[in-house]
């Protein structure tokens, strides 16, 4: 168990010179000067109970998790890009904290030291910086804008034929690990990965309906017949072996399995049926289950999560919710002032909002939270004498 949040700090020349590194330090002493939230990061990984790339004195302590994280994001860094800059750059290596004869962090252990900080944990360390700011006179709340967009996910072309290609291929090797790590054999197994893929294929290239619902069927009785071995395969794991090895491997089956099942399902609606499948109802990925179908403005469709954000006259955000589904704007807007309640221990004196969220019922609540000036960016039959106290918006 970790029980330091930080190390010492080592011997490292630091660059002064330039913006970026003084972005960097000035962002190092808000860390600094807020030391309690990295022993929220410190609790995520003991809980965890995440392993650094090396033992003892030279593992990732929380402060440094914390402090690659924000590099990551501040330069939209991928993982290996990141393992790469904050060795190669000397400032990052200061802000970092890694010293002159430190070699740095590999990108698994930076993956699974930075995933293992929670969702939880990152609105604490906000509200805590919220507090620091209002401290500061940087930002009190007094003033706040609301607007939500879409984040995506990282997954490929949402197609049904391509999310049973990957069912396909992923719990066949996941039965052939059972087989070659535990010597449990399911009988009659047969890998269909290629013709799966040649069928999947075939369904994207094909010149017409009636040959993408011909490489359609066969593709779904090959999804059939691998979802029959994995029952199997989870019965023999269950009743052969007690090895506690083998507990994540039947939790990934079950997992893959239940998707996979999903999938074959809407599918046969949509492709057999001539059913049309909410998008309440769809799996768009088995990898990224989570992913909702985002459809803005009535002409995109994105695949991610609808986030809606709310940031101060500093330009700092105050609040981010991640919404569940794609619920309209105009249902988020006086939540979203009550969490501001809730930030602050009261509301707003002005608050704008994006024009999807305008309503007179949200004009009638928020001003009855006496809230000065609401204002939308459309009207939508709205005045600009009811929404704010001045004729001008």
């Amino acid at each position: 168990m970790r029980e330091k949040w930080q190390k010492q700090m080592p011997l490292m020349a630091h660059i002064l010179d330039h913006a970026q590194s003084q972005e960097l330090e000035m962002i190092s002493g808000i860390i600094d000067a807020n030391s309690t939230i990295c022993r929220h990061i410190l609790q995520d990984l003991n809980n965890g109970k995440v392993e650094s790339q090396r033992a003892g004195a030279k593992g990732m302590s929380a402060d440094q998790v914390l402090r690659c994280a924000v590099v990551k994001t501040l330069f939209n860094f991928s993982y290996e890009e990141l393992a790469f800059h904050i060795v190669d750059s000397r400032s990052m290596r200061w802000f970092c904290r890694i010293g002159i004869a430190e070699e740095g962090f590999k990108k698994s252990a930076l993956n699974r030291n930075i995933k293992c900080i929670s969702d939880q944990a990152w609105e604490i360390i906000n509200r805590e910086l919220l507090g620091y700011a209002k401290q500061e006179n940087i930002e009190k709340g007094r003033t706040v804008r609301t607007d939500c967009t879409c984040v995506e996910s990282n997954i490929h072309d949402p197609r049904d034929s391509n999310q049973l290609w990957d069912a396909v291929r992923v719990l066949t090797r996941l039965i052939e690990r059972t087989r070659d790590d535990f010597g449990i054999k399911v009988p009659g197994f047969c890998n269909h990965t290629r013709r799966a893929k040649r069928r999947m294929l075939a369904v994207m290239n094909a010149k017409n309906k009636k040959q993408r619902k011909v490489a359609y069927a066969d593709l779904l009785k090959m999804a059939d017949n691998v979802l029959g071995y994995t029952t199997v395969a989870l019965e023999k794991i269950k009743s052969s072996t007690s090895d506690p090895a083998s507990f994540p491997l039947y939790e990934s089956i079950e997992h893959y399995a239940g998707l996979m099942e999903k999938v074959i399902g809407q599918t046969k609606r949509r492709v057999v049926l001539d059913e049309s499948v909410p998008a309440q109802e769809k799996v768009v990925s088995i990898f990224e289950p989570h992913t909702d179908i985002i459809i803005k403005d009535r002409r995109d469709t994105l695949y991610g999560h609808k986030i809606c954000l709310t940031g101060g006259a500093s330009n700092l955000i105050l609040d981010c919710v991640v919404a569940t589904g794609n619920p309209a704007d105009t249902s988020l807007a006086i939540p979203m002032l009550d969490r501001q309640k809730e930030i602050y221990g009261r509301y707003p004196l002005k608050a704008s909002f994006d024009g999807g969220f305008a309503s007179k019922d949200n004009l009638k609540q928020a001003k009855s939270r006496m809230i000065k000036d609401v204002c939308f960016a459309k009207k939508r039959g709205l005045e600009e004498t009811e929404m704010c106290r001045s004729e001008h918006v």
